[in-house]
């Protein structure tokens, strides 16, 4: 049977996990109170430990009648729970505090009397607790309530301009007569997986608040059309703002379309607001039970310890308690799944619980085989190419050029890429096993996010791919097949995967693939979006993928070229195209992410993106340098080189620890890293702090300047690319760390959505 604390940890909201009940603290005062009884007795008895006495039975049973005749009897109870009203220091808010009183009983034993001022003490946090997140979602329900009458009002007043004009005209519009009625309902075919396009929102965008102070009214009971005239004006100043204010000149029909189209916007973000409330609120019911559960077990180890029945009168002032005798999430939730249903499923309940609840998919035990299926035939696979390499001669000096510069750029594309892909499976593996929340810090659904044994999946899969098509044009090659025929194997490969990444069918992780093409565009199209967490995560790790990209370009100017049908491979070496992308290709990463910190500058006017933007300057200045440096080796360019790569390995070792994982803290409790922290042993920080310093300065490689042959020098340069891949990897788990840790103080475990229309000050 699995204790009750494992069963906590487990099912606990790890972005409130300081809200709950501290249920292990108050399982060590009841060991404590335990010992202090059994030391007790041992003073009163001190003949105890020289054997068992003939008297031992009769005691027992005297002991037993006279706790029968104490308990039948008329007494106080054991302890008294009294709660008082004070004054918030924050706010003008009342807040109800509980304190407890024990009886003569207890009065020699000061670790009982610890024991309820903690317990005390936790009952008025998790009370308090409850009531701040009720009346944000109570808020929230209301603004969200408000936003869902607007919307309907919009849509009536667009159906009613199109009867009007349809009455003055024969031709046809955009709206059918009924739009008010059905158009409602026409985008909701649209898996509940989908939202995540159409809802993208900062998580450090901020809840919309109410202009006056007042108590939230429960639910959102409405009666449609439920107009005032102050909404019917703010409504219709929406409508026509471009019609009137900005006089946009429009063709006949063209306004209706804009208007239709800026609605089901709207509609689609105030779908998504519903759904994350409705998450939030769930969350919260889910924060009640545990802790009345937790209260209810640490309240019988106190009676079983102390052999008194002290639970039953505190567990009746917990249940009066705001967290237990509260129905309002209850109601709140139950009058959402009625709107929400009404609104946005065409009164399909079913539908409507596939957004509400989406359900989570078991993960298969099927994934887990065909991983080691693919895991086994890599390993054999690449053996045998190893063997058949060696036995052909395909690395002697006369074959060495041709063959590495052939092969190799396209083959090491896809081992990049599948190491990476390995460590993303590492760090979902990770973060999983230490409860950090990566799919709400990356907005993603649960259920289609990327598990860590699919990561694992589609990386042996992929691997296992190439290494069959080395050992096929590796055979075909040396069975005299005409080289640029071979040559077309890598090729084949390379156009298979892209058809596979963007194939629209609902095969091979396509949620996965199709969330993967719309970051890679936010991305490039920097500055022009919005930057999300994934935006700038996903741009981090194309920084470490520079080499990936070389080798991308050297294989689409192989192929595109026509080289592999003459094999001169130097044909794309060579010419003032090539040195030019050899710098645009270096610099583009860095250009994205400085791009995507000079947005996140203006929209959130933070200097720090300033400071961050600075450090992928210095990045491109440094990669630069090292290009020129390796045409023209000359003295000075090796200075140069040293001087801004120096420059841009301090900055970015700064950020790493300080901005980026939030370590080197002076004054932390942990020496020099944080007070919070996730990984019980504060050693594996240590190491990573070592570890990420010595791959940051693997550059020096390239001033070093090593006298190998083709063949060892492309592997040492694969052996440093896949090392920066590594270190990438290793630093994604400290980074959603620290992430994670931020949203743990600020107590964010629900996506605050933003809403389409303004509020007004008054409804009239």
């Amino acid at each position: 049977m699995v204790k009750f604390s494992k069963e906590l940890e487990a099912q606990l909201i790890p972005e409130w996990k300081d809200a709950f009940v501290n249920y292990w603290q108050l399982k060590k005062h009841v060991k404590k109170i335990k010992l202090s009884i059994k030391s007790t007795k041992q003073t009163q008895d001190p003949n105890s430990d020289f054997g068992l006495s003939i008297f031992d039975p009769i005691r027992f049973v005297v002991n037993k009648l006279s706790d029968r005749l104490r308990n039948a009897g008329d007494k106080p109870e054991i302890i008294q729970v009294k709660s008082k009203v004070t004054e918030r220091e924050d706010d003008e808010e009342e807040e109800e505090v509980y304190e407890t009183e024990l009886s003569q009983l207890f009065c020699e034993e000061d670790e009982v009397k610890v024991f309820f001022e903690r317990l005390d003490e936790e009952l008025n946090k998790v009370n308090q607790f409850y009531k701040t997140k009720e009346s944000e979602f109570l808020g929230r329900g209301e603004i969200l309530n408000k936003q869902l009458q607007t919307l309907l009002e919009r849509k009536q007043i667009l159906s009613d301009r199109h009867r009007k004009s349809l009455s003055g005209k024969s031709a046809t519009g955009f709206f059918p007569p009924s739009y008010s009625s059905s158009a409602r309902n026409s985008d909701y075919s649209e898996s509940p997986t989908e939202y995540s396009e159409t809802s993208e929102a900062d998580d450090a965008t901020a809840s919309p608040t109410k202009t006056k102070k007042e108590k939230p009214k429960m639910g959102m009971r409405m009666d449609i059309p439920m107009t005032t005239p102050t909404r019917v004006i703010s409504t219709v100043t929406s409508t026509l703002w471009e019609d009137i204010v900005l006089k946009k000149p429009k063709k006949e029909g063209q306004g209706d379309l804009i208007n239709r189209k800026k609605t089901q916007c709207a509609e689609k973000m105030i779908r998504g607001a519903f759904v994350e409330l409705y998450r939030g609120l769930g969350l919260l019911k889910t924060y009640s039970s545990l802790n009345m559960v937790a209260f209810t077990k640490i309240l019988k180890k106190f009676d079983k310890v102390s052999n008194q029945q002290a639970s039953a009168s505190y567990l009746k002032v917990v249940k009066r308690s705001n967290f237990i005798s509260s129905d309002k999430v209850v109601r709140l939730m139950d009058e959402m799944e009625s709107l929400f249903t009404k609104h946005f499923a065409n009164n399909d309940r079913k539908k409507a619980m596939k957004f509400l609840r989406p359900i989570t998919h078991k993960e298969s035990h099927m994934v887990t085989f065909f991983v080691g299926l693919f895991t086994g035939g890599f390993v054999t696979l690449f053996s045998v190419y190893g063997i058949l390499a060696h036995l052909f001669g395909m690395f002697s000096p006369t074959t060495e050029p041709a063959y590495m510069e052939t092969v190799y750029p396209a083959f090491s594309m896809f081992a990049l890429l599948s190491l990476h892909l390995f460590m993303y499976g590492c760090n979902l593996f990770m973060w999983k096993s230490t409860r950090i929340n990566c799919n709400f810090i990356f907005e993603f659904q649960h259920s289609t996010a990327l598990k860590y044994r699919d990561a694992f999946l589609i990386c042996t899969s992929l691997m296992t791919a190439v290494v069959a098509a080395m050992v096929i044009h590796l055979l075909l090659l040396s069975n005299g097949v005409s080289p640029h025929q071979v040559d077309a194997i890598p090729g084949i490969l390379l156009l298979s995967f892209i058809i596979l990444l963007i194939c629209p069918l609902n095969i091979f992780y396509r949620p996965t693939r199709y969330c993967f093409l719309r970051v890679i565009r936010n991305i490039v199209c920097s500055p022009f979006y919005k930057v999300l967490m994934v935006d700038f995560f996903m741009a981090d790790q194309l920084t470490s993928q520079i080499p990936l990209l070389r080798h991308m370009e050297s294989t689409a100017c192989y192929f595109i070229a026509g080289s592999f049908k003459t094999h001169r491979y130097e044909m794309c070496k060579s010419g003032k195209l090539y040195r030019e992308l050899a710098y645009v290709i270096s610099f583009a990463p860095y250009y994205w992410r400085a791009m995507q910190c000079a947005r996140r500058w203006l929209d959130e006017c933070d200097v720090n993106h300033l400071a961050n933007l600075g450090k992928y300057v210095s990045a491109m200045v440094a990669a630069g340098a090292r290009i020129t440096y390796a045409r023209q080796p000359t003295e000075l360019w090796m200075v140069i080189v040293l001087v801004t790569s120096l420059v841009a390995t301090v900055y970015q070792l700064y950020w790493d620890f300080v901005k980026d994982w939030g370590i080197f803290n002076p004054k932390s409790k942990n020496p020099w890293l944080r007070d919070d922290l996730i990984l019980k042993n504060k050693n594996i920080y240590y190491v990573s702090i070592a570890l990420n310093f010595v791959l940051r300065v693997a550059w020096l490689e390239t001033v070093m300047r090593f006298n190998i042959g083709v063949f060892e020098s492309r592997l040492l340069e694969f052996f440093l690319a896949s090392l920066e891949v590594i270190r990438r990897g290793h630093w994604n788990f400290y980074r959603l760390e620290n992430e994670h840790l931020n949203n743990v103080g600020k107590f964010r475990a629900v996506k605050a959505v933003p809403l389409p229309f303004r509020e007004t000050d008054s409804d009239g």
